[in-house]
């Protein structure tokens, strides 16, 4: 909205000023008639001027007064010209004051957004972290309530809930563990170790160690196509390894039963192109920017079911932009997904 100037005020004053005037001429001095319109011209003309410089005198005065020491504190804070409490800033127009007021309350509005967008995450990431946590921890108290109970002399019980709660630790472990990385990557602690190898053989590497999670789920792991020689690529293999587990993973855990999980290696002159695509339950439009968020996840009870952290997507974005490259998903609801990222040749 448009902020009114002490000008605008100062005629919008003057005119009922005047209007007054004028009424209270033609009722009380009528008796003037020969002398009457001319005189009551030049009164009137005189009075409207008199009553504009007046009030834009005093509102200016009154506003200056109010907000010239707002405009000190706003020119501080935005470290230009400390100015000090004697005469720069009664040097500056008002105008001018209005318009650095009027950017200022723009410039905090943003930030005040923002802020308040950054508590919603940080709202929703304790909450996740609480619900991620609280159910191994359930898990567990519901095992060790059972054994106390008398499961503890059941030798058909106690080994399998002693078992399972020790899974349960597992997972909280690893919750914990990935936070932790997680948190080192996003401080910058992240040192890659840049080597050459052979990307075929590391998928297929992938692939091996997915396979029985795969058969379980009647899934099948896969090339796009045949690549009858190696590629080479310079990066942190340790990295890409885990970056194409992840999105392996992934896959398996949203895929459909007979479905599959295959991964094409493209030469785009300088760099190779690496997809891992699937022909799984895709993911709504309206969620696909969300997709790289810690704990997220398209499908929680499925996924849960499938094990993981929810921060495998996480930690591969930020391996993959360490490399100085991104990571890219298209999606189709009901058809399947695709996540595509570069890596440099050798």
């Amino acid at each position: 909205m448009r902020s009114i100037s002490p000008r605008s005020l100062a005629w919008w004053i003057a005119g009922p000023v005047t209007i007054v005037f004028l009424l209270i001429t033609l009722i009380f001095r009528f008796e003037w008639l020969p002398f009457f319109w001319p005189a009551i011209a030049i009164s009137a003309i005189a009075i409207y001027l008199l009553s504009f410089f007046l009030s834009y005198f005093l509102i200016k005065s009154f506003i200056s007064h109010k907000i010239r020491p707002i405009y000190r504190v706003i020119r501080k804070t935005k470290g230009a010209d400390l100015l000090p409490d004697g005469d720069k800033s009664s040097q500056i127009p008002i105008e001018k004051i209005y318009e650095d007021v009027d950017d200022w309350a723009r410039i905090k509005n943003i930030e005040i957004e923002k802020l308040k967008a950054n508590a919603k995450f940080r709202q929703e990431f304790l909450g996740n972290v609480g619900h991620e946590l609280k159910t191994p921890i359930f898990n567990i108290q519901g095992y060790i309530l059972t054994l106390l109970e008398g499961g503890l002399e059941d030798p058909d019980i106690n080994r399998l809930y002693l078992e399972r709660a020790e899974k349960s630790v597992e997972r909280m472990i690893q919750i914990i563990k990935d936070l932790e990385y997680l948190g080192r990557i996003e401080a910058g602690e992240l040192k890659l170790d840049y080597q050459v190898f052979d990307l075929v053989h590391l998928v297929e590497e992938v692939f091996e160690l997915h396979d029985m999670r795969a058969k379980s789920a009647n899934i099948e792991l896969k090339f796009s196509r045949k690549i009858d020689r190696p590629i080479m690529v310079n990066a942190d293999r340790v990295r890409i390894l885990e970056v194409i587990s992840n999105l392996v993973v992934n896959g398996i855990a949203y895929g459909k039963e007979t479905g599959y999980v295959a991964i094409d290696l493209m030469d785009m002159d300088k760099q190779i192109l690496v997809e891992v695509a699937d022909n799984g339950i895709g993911i709504k439009k309206n969620v696909q920017h969300r997709i790289f968020e810690r704990f997220y996840r398209v499908d929680k009870s499925r996924s849960r079911e499938q094990g993981g952290t929810g921060l495998g997507l996480a930690i591969s974005k930020h391996f993959i932009e360490a490399h100085g490259h991104t990571i890219n998903m298209r999606s189709t609801k009901g058809t399947g997904t695709s996540f595509t990222f570069m890596l440099n040749k050798n």
